[in-house]
């Protein structure tokens, strides 16, 4: 009857915890959601009430103006979506490859050259040749102006992604890869057989940088694209704020007649949010669906020698 008891007590503090834990853990992701809540509501409401009113969990006065002002050119904005996905798939696919088989690499001790090789990569992080050279190496000696590889080479390497791996496949222990050796596998082999499936949680987390740095990325577009029709999604969006600053500058200035103003609203505020919207909503759904993939690859990595 005691330990009945006791046993009792014991599931009612143990619910209370859970109760505890799991409502501070809601009220904290509640927190984290009412920015994006904000930004989502205000790229709903009209610029006259934003501007009034300030920004507000719900939409005031609700307009689609915003959204209507960023797909004026479906096709454009269509087209540099399509870009963009297209070079955050290629460039985090070969991007994993090419830093997976590096890192390896680097962390066998049968590896002479693995010292000089890692100090060649921590040298590149302290010092660079600065952006002229990298300008011209890109445009004029690899001739890649207007090119996708302009917008694909630059962020398909990483040291600190390196590192990262690194780190990883040193915690593998050095007698599974060797009874892989003694059991006739090459190094390819282990290498996708045998090291990249215990590294998992690694692959996820250096694709995720990989997949946000193509998908985020603008500057490259900036320096090295001039044809429109090239542009990725960022750089895209940036050109449609930069134009509405520029119009609303000459209008400012008093350099385009009053019938042409009042004939033309162009929102500012609801833009940005609306702008943000856009660009990581695919990020948003897609986050949840690359999360278990963290929690399966902590599960498949556990060794026990």
């Amino acid at each position: 009857m005691e330990a009945y008891k006791h046993k009792r007590k014991m599931t009612g503090d143990v619910f209370t915890l859970n109760v505890i834990a799991y409502g501070f853990c809601g009220l904290v992701a509640l927190l984290c959601l009412i920015p994006f809540i904000i930004i989502i509501s205000s790229s709903f409401s009209s610029e006259e009430a934003v501007l009034q009113n300030g920004f507000s969990l719900l939409p005031q006065d609700f307009s689609l103006q915003a959204y209507e002002t960023v797909f004026r050119e479906p096709v454009v904005v269509f087209r540099a979506y399509a870009t963009t996905i297209l070079l955050t798939l290629c460039g985090t696919v070969l991007g994993l490859l090419l830093q997976t088989m590096t890192a390896y690499v680097l962390a066998r001790k049968t590896f002479t050259w693995r010292r000089a090789f890692s100090f060649f990569f921590y040298f590149t992080t302290l010092f660079s040749g600065g952006l002229v050279p990298y300008y011209l190496l890109i445009t004029t000696t690899l001739g890649l102006r207007d090119n996708y590889l302009a917008l694909l080479l630059p962020l398909m390497f990483s040291v600190y992604n390196l590192l990262i791996m690194k780190s990883y496949i040193l915690g593998i222990p050095d007698s599974l890869i060797e009874a892989a050796k003694i059991d006739g596998c090459g190094e390819f082999r282990i290498l996708f057989q045998i090291v990249v499936p215990l590294i998992k949680p690694a692959l996820a987390t250096v694709g995720l940088f990989i997949a946000l740095a193509y998908w985020n990325d603008w500057y490259n577009a900036m320096l090295y694209i001039k044809e429109e029709n090239k542009y990725p999604l960022q750089y895209f969006l940036y050109q449609q704020i930069n134009d509405i600053e520029a119009y609303k500058k000459l209008i400012a200035s008093g350099n385009v007649s009053s019938s042409v103003i009042s004939s033309v609203s162009l929102p500012t505020q609801t833009l940005k949010m609306a702008l943000t919207v856009v660009v990581t909503g695919p990020i948003v759904l897609a986050y949840p669906f690359v999360q278990k993939y963290f929690v399966q690859g902590i599960t498949i990595g556990a060794v026990k020698e």
